[in-house]
Formats: C-alpha cells, structure tokens, sequence
C-alpha cells in the first residue's frame, strides 16, 4: 500500500491545457461515488483549482496504479490527450511534502496566498462525504491544514501578499494609471469575484457592476459596494460604458467571444477596452484579444505583475519550508507501519470472525443470560480479542523500514494462515479488509 497523487499545475501547463483539464465539483463527486470501479485505488481526494488539478490516492501499488490514476483523471475532465509532458507525481514521501507545501501556499502562483489552504480543506471535505478518505488519507489531510495554518501562524508568509485578485486589479492600474474615474463590470459572484470588488473598490473605482446567471446572487454581491447588479443577458449593453470587465464565473464554456465583443467595441467608438479573465476554464475567448482597442489577459499574464513585497514573502518562506520539513518527518514516522496495515486487517478480521462464531455458540447454551450480561460478554471477549493481537502488532509496528520486516510479514501468513484470503484476494476484498482496519 502506497501514497500516490498525479497532477498538473501552472508551473507545468499553460492555461490552455489547464482549463482542458480543469475538474468541475460535480464531475468530482461524481468520480468519487464511482471510485469502486478503479481496481488498485484504495483512497482518494482530488484537489481542483484555477492553478492546479491534482488527486491524491492511497494505492495498492504506485508503480502499477499510476496508470489507473491517470485514467481516473482523463475520465473526470472527459479528456484523453496525451498530456505527459505537463503531468508530474510523487509517491509516498514526496507526495507528502508536495501537499503540505501546496497547503503552506509555497507552492502557488503567488507565493503566500491564502486560498489554497481554504480549498485543500474543500476538497479533503468532499472525499470524506463521498466516503473516499480513510486512515490514511484523514490523517494525511488533517496534518497538512495543520502546517499550513502552523505556517500562516509562525511565519510573516502572508503579510503583504497578494492575490489573484489584487494582481488583476493591478494590471487594471498599469493601463490607467489610477481607477478614480473608471467604472468595472465583474462577471461571477463567488469569492473570487467578491476579492476584486473589495480591491478595485479599495483603488477608488467610481462604479462596479455586478452581473451572473443568478441575478439574485449578483444582487447580494453588488450590495455590499454600493454597486449595481446586471443580469446576465444584458451585460454586454452595459458593458458599453465601463473601462475594465474581470470576469471570473467558473462557466464550462466562453462567456465573452468575438462576435459580440466585435459589436461592443463599435459602440464604444474607439474607447479602449480593458479585460482581465481570470477563471479557469476561461470566460473570455482567446480571439477577443486581437480585436482593435481590446487589451486581453488571463491568469497566466498575473504571475508578471511586479509585487513590491516578494523578497519579504521569499525570506519567510525559508522559515515555513522548515516547518514543512519537520511535519513530513513527523508524519513519516506515524506512516511507517504502512505496509502491515493489509497483514493487521487480515489478522484483524481473522480474529473477529472467530470471535463472533464462538459467541453465537455460546449463546445457544446460554438461554437464561439478561441483555446486560450479554453486553458484559461481548464486551469481554472483545478485550480478550485485543489483548492478545497486542503484542503480534506491536512487534510488527517495531519491525516495519528495517531488515526485518518481510521476515515478520512472512511469519505472520504462515502462523495464521493469512495466505488463503492474501494475494489472491480480489480488489474488493482487499478493499474491504483495509476499511475494516481503521476499525
């Protein structure tokens, strides 16, 4: 049994390839309520963002399984190019400190931001209700919010940072010089449309439109900035008379495209355009930036904005990569058992089900016995049970990374004839004694 993720991320794919293989929540809990039918994958989280697309996976074998892997994502984005060039992985270890340096936001497009942490637990909520996380994943997930908030806690990594949205609102300021006199239209109404409101409200934008297919939803958002919500079928009319339009709405598909910007810009009569598409998939269609008067960028564009405090941020990301450091190594020595957790649930689920058929046994010659007195030996033979499995897992525990180790492994199959339910098992079996484990 191993830890394997597999994924791509800003750093390997440009954003064309990221919003082909970018995963919607639906297509994500979807997956995860199918993950039964990918033999060999055991546990799984899938972490989805404007940045990155990545699973995480407990597997029975990551040499083997990094191919069902792959092809657990090529099903959750309905793609099948060939994409290896922009894919990376990492088994145990390294997957590990990939995580928890992906949580302490040391390894986002800016360095230090604060939302990464925020969807790692989002997705780490979403594999515990689709019932995908057990032992390992929950411990696993659980010690990386903690070190990105131990991060956030002990360092200055944060200070000063900036986000996707204050980049875009920056750029927005490199071509006007200030916003005093310009008025914004945001498509979307999520967090990261209410983080650009904040900024360009913040730079002194004079008016901020808010337009989504849930009018009501931009209604909520434009209120909190004194702005005005516009419904969706009529935004490109208003468009006409604002300097700046961030779109950031999370459609499948292009909200903006040629055409219709075509015949935007003719109204505007000349008056220059500017358009930051920061989603991932895109909203704006690539072809919209080569019209006459249109200033196109996406999220990509962001990681050139000058940002006056990254020296800062860079030297407190040394002091969080230690903290990373000591985590991986901490939570190292609590995985080191790994590879006898199958042997311990097979000893495990042995144990009980002789258990169980001896005091259903007893039972039958055991008429006049109250409910309590049958709770007292339940109980009973549940601790006789455990007290004498003790000392075989613990000398496995003690014996798991050193030269002893299949020596145990070995000795245990053969005393307890794990073998007859071992190799030959099938993936559910196998998938059903590792639940039993955690128990």
């Amino acid at each position: 049994m191993e830890l394997l993720m597999l994924g791509l991320n800003h750093k390997t794919a440009p954003v064309d390839v990221r919003e082909r293989f970018s995963i919607p929540k639906a297509a994500v809990k979807s997956g995860l309520a199918n993950l039964g039918e990918y033999e060999g994958i055991l546990e799984a989280v899938v972490l989805s963002t404007c940045n990155r697309s990545e699973m995480y996976a407990v597997v029975d074998d990551a040499e083997r399984d990094l191919a069902t892997l792959k092809q657990f994502l090529f099903d959750l984005t309905g793609n099948e190019e060939n994409i290896d060039e922009y894919l990376y992985h990492y088994a145990d270890v390294e997957c590990i400190e990939h995580l928890f340096r992906v949580a302490s936001s040391l390894d986002s497009l800016v360095l230090g931001e604060g939302q990464i942490l925020s969807q790692v637990k989002e997705a780490y909520a979403m594999g515990r209700e689709a019932g995908t996380t057990s032992t390992v994943l929950n411990t696993l997930f659980h010690r990386a919010i903690a070190t990105g908030k131990r991060v956030r806690t002990e360092t200055r990594i944060q200070f000063n940072s900036v986000s996707v949205s204050y980049a875009a609102v920056e750029l927005a300021k490199e071509a006007f010089g200030a916003l005093t006199e310009a008025s914004a239209l945001i498509f979307g109404a999520g967090k990261m449309a209410e983080l650009t409101a904040q900024h360009l409200i913040s730079q002194g934008v004079k008016k901020i439109y808010v337009t989504n297919r849930h009018l009501d939803r931009a209604e909520l958002l434009a209120s909190q900035f004194n702005g005005e919500a516009v419904p969706f079928d009529e935004a490109m009319k208003r468009a006409v008379d604002v300097d700046v339009i961030v779109t950031s709405t999370g459609a499948p598909h292009y909200v903006i495209k040629p055409w219709e910007t075509r015949q935007l810009m003719t109204k505007r009569k000349g008056r220059q355009l500017f358009l930051i598409d920061i989603a991932v998939p895109r909203d704006v269609d690539p072809e919209v930036g080569d019209i006459k008067g249109v200033t196109l960028y996406n999220i990509d564009a962001l990681e050139e904005v000058v940002d006056e405090h990254i020296e800062e941020r860079r030297q407190e990301a040394k002091q969080a990569e230690k903290i990373v450091a000591e985590e991986v190594a901490s939570i190292e020595e609590k995985f080191q058992y790994l590879s006898f957790r199958p042997l311990m649930a097979l000893l495990s689920d042995r144990c009980e089900r002789i258990r169980q058929r001896e005091v259903k046994r007893a039972s039958s010659k055991l008429p006049e016995l109250t409910e309590e007195e049958w709770r007292q030996v339940e109980h009973m033979s549940r601790m006789i049970v455990r007290k004498i499995l003790r000392m075989p897992m613990m000398k496995l525990n003690s014996a798991a990374g050193t030269e002893n180790e299949q020596f145990y492994i070995d000795a245990m199959r053969a005393l307890f004839k794990l073998d007859t339910i071992g190799e030959t098992a099938t993936s559910e079996e196998r998938h059903n004694r590792y639940r039993y484990a955690q128990q």
